[in-house]
């Protein structure tokens, strides 16, 4: 055989993987990062039964890869185990480049240099020490029955770059194990390290070679629309292949255990072909000249014709029966699903409060001056600390057509009986819908459990809210009552549970707002709690994208007062109050409104 290890001038450039009966496809996978330049790949297995273990150990043999075991302890899913124990392999923490993902995606390098090693020469010229790469989503491209072509030839058209529900990214970087925790998107820094001031040396780059937001350094596993980029590199993601394929994989069972993984919802999402993506085909060549010389190896040629003899004789099986048919049926209905209407498990979103607060805390930043938070209001409707649990003997009723806990632990007394009226907050509730006109990005600030924003939601399909309280338990809470109410969407209602203030703002600075503002960039600003946020610290927030602000009143005694402060305060940023909001039991202050002047008298 005449491969020979790649020497990377950039050390040991890994790859690190996780496979559970993945032989059918596996050389291609491993010659493929051969080709685009990896000097290691290291696979951990468990279970398998078709001769993976069997492939990698003779590649190890051969000096072209690495096989372990993944030895899974009670209670623990193979992905995390597998990590666990590279964290610990020797070969691992030797490397000098790392990069985690499955057996499923293949990286793609667009990069002019067409290699690892050519973008990781770019990226290192710009100081950086990591590339955060983003899925593409491929689709089945049509392809129904079992084929040996090649999984990077067969399957080549995948969703839409712009398609958010597919930006889940896999992160090469340089390992240090005194300093990273290996993660399947992205690495953790180790706890001790958030405040050493490691942290300030960390560069990422996205898929185009341009810099990372600086949250990423912290938290986060999948793009968002201003980090997204694929002109370096992206994985191109083939999580269904085939009909057939997929039919294997669902009577296989899942790297990761997860029950019923590989159904009809699954194969919508995934199966997106949208738009033709060619360009992992520039490897297609070295690829096959590497897999050709694999082959040379009369045990790998062996130990590959028998995986793929074995799936074939087990399709030849399955399709026999009425399960197979059944499932053949579903996925094919299922891949008609348009684009628009497909459902996916919303990810969990980040708080750019509780992560500019950390951001601020490994700056070694101190509280010291930290002006005291202003009392609240006399009129508030929540306790000190709110509680409220699932249980099935809480009471539940109806306001505004939304359920709300008869719960004391969740509201004050006077606001408890208002509950168990239906009158709570029903004003404000009632006239939401006008008060927000045709706002589509709603932050409410110290929107409570949320009841004004789920009217406002089932009004307006196009609103997306996010809801803030860093009020003591009150955003947990919050989060329960969305999903009584079948409003749980992360991608439409988005809870915040962390300070507008941080750090050692002063007087007039709120961090953790700017935070808020800067990440979900709203058109419409609701202020429930007012007292909160002063006028001046209101005027020196990142407004720009802000068109409409909204102050509910609690009592009309407040009309003047807070329409004095906070109109002196936001004229010089454009805003002018509407006097057609007037009996809605809110001000209205929009951006560019030119109130009508009085006639004057004769």
């Amino acid at each position: 055989m005449n491969l020979k290890k790649h020497i990377s001038p950039h050390g040991t450039v890994m790859a690190v993987s996780m496979m559970k009966d993945e032989a059918p496809f596996l050389l291609e996978w491993f010659a493929h990062h051969l080709a685009v330049g990896f000097t290691d790949i290291l696979v951990y297995t468990n279970d398998c039964s078709d001769g993976t273990v069997e492939m990698l150990q003779r590649l190890e043999e051969l000096g072209l890869g690495h096989h372990r075991p993944n030895v899974i302890a009670p209670g623990v899913k193979p992905q995390p185990s597998a990590l666990s124990h590279a964290q610990e392999e020797p070969l691992v923490q030797g490397a000098d480049w790392v990069l985690v993902f499955d057996a499923d995606e293949f990286l793609s390098i667009n990069h002019p240099s067409g290699t690892v090693d050519g973008m990781l020469d770019d990226a290192v010229a710009q100081g950086a020490n990591g590339i955060v790469i983003t899925w593409r989503i491929f689709g089945s491209n049509g392809v129904v029955d079992w084929s040996r072509a090649p999984v990077t030839e067969q399957y080549t058209r995948a969703a839409p770059p712009d398609w958010n529900k597919g930006w889940g990214v896999k992160t090469l970087f340089r390992f240090d194990p005194e300093y990273w925790k290996l993660g399947i998107h992205r690495p953790s820094i180790r706890n001790k390290h958030l405040e050493s001031g490691f942290a300030d040396s960390v560069r990422w780059l996205n898929g185009s070679g341009r810099p990372m937001p600086d949250y990423f350094r912290f938290h986060g596993w999948r793009s968002i629309r201003r980090s997204i980029g694929y002109d370096w590199a992206q994985m191109n993601h083939y999580a269904v292949k085939s009909v057939e394929s997929y039919a294997l994989r669902k009577f296989r069972g899942n790297v990761n255990n997860k029950t019923d993984k590989y159904n009809a919802d699954y194969w919508a999402l995934q199966d997106r072909n949208e738009v033709l993506d060619t360009r992992i085909l520039r490897h297609a060549p070295r690829r096959a000249e590497i897999m050709a010389e694999l082959l040379h190896d009369p045990v790998l040629a062996r130990l590959h014709e028998e995986a793929l003899a074995r799936a074939e004789a087990r399709l030849a099986g399955f399709r026999e029966t009425e399960a197979y048919r059944s499932l053949r049926d579903s996925l094919v209905a299922a891949g008609q699903v348009p684009i628009a209407n497909v459902e996916a498990k919303p990810p969990k979103l980040r708080d750019p409060t509780r992560i500019a607060e950390l951001m601020i805390r490994v700056s070694g930043e101190r509280a010291e001056g930290r002006p005291a938070p202003e009392a609240p209001a006399q009129l508030d409707p929540y306790p000190p600390v709110v509680s409220l649990s699932e249980g099935a003997d809480t009471e539940w009723v109806r306001n505004q057509e939304i359920e709300l806990p008869a719960d004391p632990g969740v509201f004050s007394e006077t606001a408890l009986a208002a509950v168990r009226a239906g009158k709570f907050d029903r004003r404000h509730a009632r006239n939401i819908a006008a008060t927000l006109g045709d706002a589509v990005r709603l932050l409410d600030v110290g929107g409570g459990v949320g009841l004004v924003a789920m009217k406002a939601l089932r009004a307006n399909p196009r609103l997306v809210v996010m809801l803030q309280d860093d009020r003591p338990g009150l955003a947990d809470a919050a989060k329960l009552v969305h999903r009584r109410n079948r409003m749980g969407d992360s991608s439409r209602l988005r809870v915040v549970g962390g300070p507008l203030r941080l750090g050692a703002d002063g007087p007039d600075e709120a961090r953790g707002l700017a935070a808020c503002l800067n990440d979900f960039r709203p058109d419409t600003l609701r202020l429930s709690r007012p007292h909160a946020i002063g006028p001046a610290t209101l005027a020196a927030m990142p407004l720009e994208t802000v068109r409409r602000l909204v102050i509910p009143l609690d009592t009309e005694a407040d009309a003047e007062a807070l329409r004095t402060d906070y109109a002196g305060a936001l004229a010089p940023l454009g805003f002018a109050e509407s006097p057609a909001a007037a009996d809605s039991g809110s001000l209205v202050f929009l951006r560019g409104y030119t109130p009508t002047p009085e006639p004057s008298g004769i």
